[in-house]
């Protein structure tokens, strides 16, 4: 194809613009490959990266070796080996996940501003198997202020872990004021006093001016672009992948501006632009029912143009029945669902299926307890959406999200279109809530008895660390578990949501993607939830930017030697210092 084809040339194309495609674009740059090029469909940029925690889930890393940390590679892999079924685990692909993923931590310190902060107390979420460790294997991006990108803020996605939808937190600001730890009263007084005494910042702007969690980590890589000089375009989404007669990826048509333009990749293209949450028809034919986009948190430009356009192609697909999933709630006149992660973890609540009767542990981490109501939930035995029920106690001491005010305060509609219900009685909640009443008598009347012995006979709530990240460690003898006995009782529907896709492209361990015979599609790559997961069972927090960073990082090494050996140029171009 001669050059007067293509409308646009780059060296490396990139589809999408969170943390996946940020990283692979800087980590290009580092390999002395500069003429690089992202394009992103929505008209902000961030993706579901900058919606989620933003935590990357990386053992063994720098932050974690400074604060005094042990941990190995092989803990590391014992642990995965354990909580990752066989038939669905990638020996390979985490080989060298754990071998690179530091390494890409180390390459992002080194060379340019981003920090991380190891999470102390964060602990592995399967924390009772071989191998797991309690805290600093995952990071999280350290608070910083947006002076340096104040005129592009419209242009990037809100974050959603803030106070009033104001004030921004990071994971272990949550932890502290959620769980109404030590300290509490003294962080919140703090962080208010901070952001309304910014006068002249709030004079142009709603939300603060330092930046946390997911937000917080677009943003830094955001600023990291910026100072290189490498383009972003919005409002340009990809649709379709060019081949060239030898069936390798030399490029993809982008509308810009309303306009097709042929862009062409001379070294190679990178999917990483998300899964296909958004996209009711994939919904159905892939994943387990019942299944709605409205349940979706993922950003709702993930619709799978990636895979879609890696299948027309020939790409291998896998995982692709499976999201990461997590309890979630449809509040009227919220234009997005609410992440309901924290709340049913907290010492006060259950959660009942439609017959009134628990069917796991709550304060497990949220993917397994997902799994657990989809492996339970039948026609006979419904189970999503489910029923999320406390007291007005638990109301008055930890917040119950959208519950914020007294009863005569909460929205007529959220009534009426089925959010919540209230009752005086338990029996009066239940049949407000239309749930049986007499088992979800029985089901509370369990539940208070373990309360007040510390022991939940049915599911050893709290008997593991994960249970007790969210638990209160002043409520005895359990921190999972409160008594519901004051009035009024109240019930929130929850429904089996996500954030995300897991199922996607197939790639090998340098990111290419894969062919139906498992050979490498010449030119074309991918990373992050447009690819299939290399840790599908969520093992830590931060188990999807983790890998969607490494192998963005692995894919533009293999881009780069690839370029340097047509060129004859042996030398490491890598800087190893900022």
């Amino acid at each position: 194809m001669s050059q007067q084809d293509w409308d646009y040339s780059v060296d490396v194309l990139i589809i999408g613009s969170g943390n996946g495609a940020m990283t692979t674009a800087l980590c290009s740059h580092f390999n002395g490959i500069t003429d690089v090029l992202l394009v992103e469909k929505a008209d902000k940029f961030g993706g579901t990266s900058a919606l989620s925690g933003g935590g990357i889930w990386v053992p063994n890393n720098r932050y974690a070796k400074e604060a005094g940390a042990e941990d190995s590679i092989a803990d590391a892999k014992a642990y995965l080996t354990e909580t990752i079924p066989d038939n669905i685990r990638r020996d390979d692909m985490i080989d060298v996940y754990l071998e690179n993923a530091p390494k890409m931590v180390d390459l992002l310190h080194n060379n340019t501003q981003i920090r991380y902060d190891s999470l102390a107390k964060y602990p592995d979420y399967y924390s009772n198997a071989e191998g797991a460790r309690n805290g600093h294997r995952s990071l999280e991006p350290t608070p910083f202020n947006v002076d340096a990108m104040e005129a592009d803020l419209d242009d990037m996605l809100p974050g959603t872990i803030c106070m009033f939808d104001r004030i921004h937190m990071s994971q272990q600001d949550a932890q502290i004021l959620s769980n109404n730890s030590p300290g509490w009263r003294q962080l919140a007084f703090k962080k208010i006093f901070k952001h309304f005494t910014d006068i002249r910042w709030l004079l142009k702007h709603r939300r603060g001016r330092e930046v946390a969690c997911g937000v917080g980590g677009i943003a830094q890589l955001y600023i990291a672009l910026k100072e290189r000089d490498i383009p972003l375009w919005l409002n340009s989404p990809m649709t379709e992948l060019i081949r060239d007669d030898h069936g390798k990826v030399v490029g993809a048509i982008v509308e810009k501006e309303g306009k097709p333009m042929r862009v062409q990749a001379r070294r190679g293209l990178v999917l990483a632009c998300g899964g296909f949450e958004h996209n009711q028809q994939m919904r159905e034919q892939y994943l387990p029912s019942p299944t709605n986009t409205h349940w979706s948190a993922g950003t709702t430009s993930n619709t799978g143009d990636g895979i879609n356009a890696g299948m027309a192609v020939g790409a291998q697909t896998s995982l692709m029945d499976n999201a990461w999933w997590c309890t979630t709630m449809h509040i009227p006149r919220v234009p997005y669902p609410f992440l309901s992660i924290v709340t049913k973890a907290q010492p006060g609540t259950i959660v009942v299926n439609k017959a009134g009767k628990r069917f796991s542990n709550e304060s497990q981490n949220y993917m397994a307890f997902l799994k657990e109501l989809f492996q339970q939930h039948s026609d006979d035995n419904p189970c999503a959406p489910c029923y999320m029920i406390f007291d007005s106690n638990f109301k008055k001491t930890y917040g119950a999200y959208p519950l914020m005010g007294p009863k005569w305060s909460i929205p007529k509609d959220y009534f009426s279109e089925g959010l919540v219900a209230c009752g005086d009685t338990i029996e009066e909640l239940a049949a407000n809530a239309k749930l049986d009443v007499k088992t979800v008598c029985q089901t509370v009347s369990d539940f208070n008895g373990y309360a007040k012995t510390g022991k939940d006979l049915d599911f050893k709530r709290g008997d593991y660390a994960y249970d007790r990240y969210y638990g209160d460690p002043a409520n005895k003898p359990n921190p999972c578990l409160g008594e519901i006995a004051k009035p009024p009782f109240y019930c929130l529907t929850l429904q089996a949501g996500d954030f995300g896709t897991q199922g996607g492209l197939t790639t090998n361990t340098d990111a290419q993607v894969l062919d139906q015979q498992g050979q490498a599609i010449g030119g074309l790559y991918a990373t992050g939830n447009c690819s299939a997961a290399i840790l599908p069972t969520y093992p830590g927090p931060g188990s999807t930017l983790g890998p969607a960073m490494t192998f963005g990082y692995l894919a533009a090494e293999h881009i780069a030697a690839a370029a340097n050996s047509d060129t004859g140029n042996t030398e490491a171009t890598i800087p190893q210092s900022a």
